[in-house]
């Protein structure tokens, strides 16, 4: 395993951690709305990610400014990034509905679905290449989010919603030509403009929490743009160093801690059946960790 690959892997490992310890973050923030919680990541997101580009533009050599300069002058750049802010912003939206109506463990399924599609993108997409034992390890996995899906007793349409926005994400990612914080940028600033029309809409109809007079809360919306942007960076990262199909396994990691956290912190309701398809995703994450390729 090369030291690209490793790093890849830390910095995977740790993105997920972070996710899977943020609804306890969210939660904070239960009585603002799922959509203006998504403006504010924004908008501060796009702030905290500005100012570190501009810092690095400024300290950068000349090859680093001529390179950056250069390809934020193609149009294929601007779509490429376009496209993963809009998939990030969906994300985002699923992802603080559930948080704040209670579902947790709904949002830790959509994150099981999800590295089963960056594994299956991996080698459809990007052509890389699994063993026959690793496919095993995937089906297992497989058998573990249905079962999870069967004990939801419906359809997860916000599950489904995070786990697709997500794989896409991560594909466009792995194609990007920029590192992750100036891809950040790219991506905040191109949903900044409608998100300050969005909010700004919301505080003329009378609504809106920040500034209210809660010290707090208006603290807690303005650090949830820099806390999201650490888990982004490592995220995008990783993709550039490991191969997508790895990535897509050690991301059970952040759906894991959010069951953990909805079952012990939020205290959700826990059926035996989510108990087994919980135990047949770790079986096939050990199988596909042990394989060889």
């Amino acid at each position: 395993m090369s030291a690209s690959t490793r790093w890849g892997i830390f910095f995977a490992v740790a993105a997920n951690t972070i996710w899977g310890v943020f609804p306890i973050y969210w939660s904070l923030l239960r009585g603002t709305p799922a959509a203006e919680l998504v403006g504010h990541r924004v908008v501060w997101a796009f702030v905290f990610s500005l100012l570190v580009a501009v810092f690095r533009f400024q300290r950068g050599s000349r090859d680093y400014r001529q390179s950056l300069l250069a390809a934020l002058r193609q149009r294929q750049t601007w779509v490429t990034y376009g496209m993963a802010g809009g998939l990030i912003a969906i994300n985002w939206l699923a992802f603080l509905w559930a948080v704040t109506h209670d579902r947790v463990l709904l949002s830790s399924l959509g994150y099981y679905i999800n590295p089963l599609l960056n594994v299956l993108l991996g080698v459809v997409v990007l052509g890389e290449h699994l063993s026959r034992s690793r496919w095993f390890a995937i089906g297992l996995a497989a058998i573990g989010v249905l079962v999870m899906t069967y004990a939801a007793g419906e359809v997860p349409w916000v599950s489904l919603a995070m786990a697709t926005s997500f794989a896409g994400y991560a594909l466009i990612k792995k194609r990007a030509r920029l590192d992750a914080m100036n891809g950040l940028v790219l991506e905040t600033s191109v949903l900044v403009v409608p998100t300050l029309i969005y909010l700004a809409w919301i505080y003329q109809s009378g609504g809106g929490d920040f500034g209210k007079g809660d010290v707090n809360k208006d603290w807690l919306l303005i650090l949830g743009g820099l806390f999201t942007l650490v888990p982004l960076a490592l995220f995008s990262a990783a993709t550039q160093r490991a191969p997508l199909s790895l990535i897509g396994v050690l991301q059970y990691v952040g759906p894991t801690l959010q069951f953990i956290v909805g079952v012990f912190y939020f205290g959700e309701p826990l059926s035996s059946a989510t108990l087994v398809g919980f135990s047949f995703v770790w079986t096939g994450v050990a199988v596909f960790l042990l394989a060889r390729r």
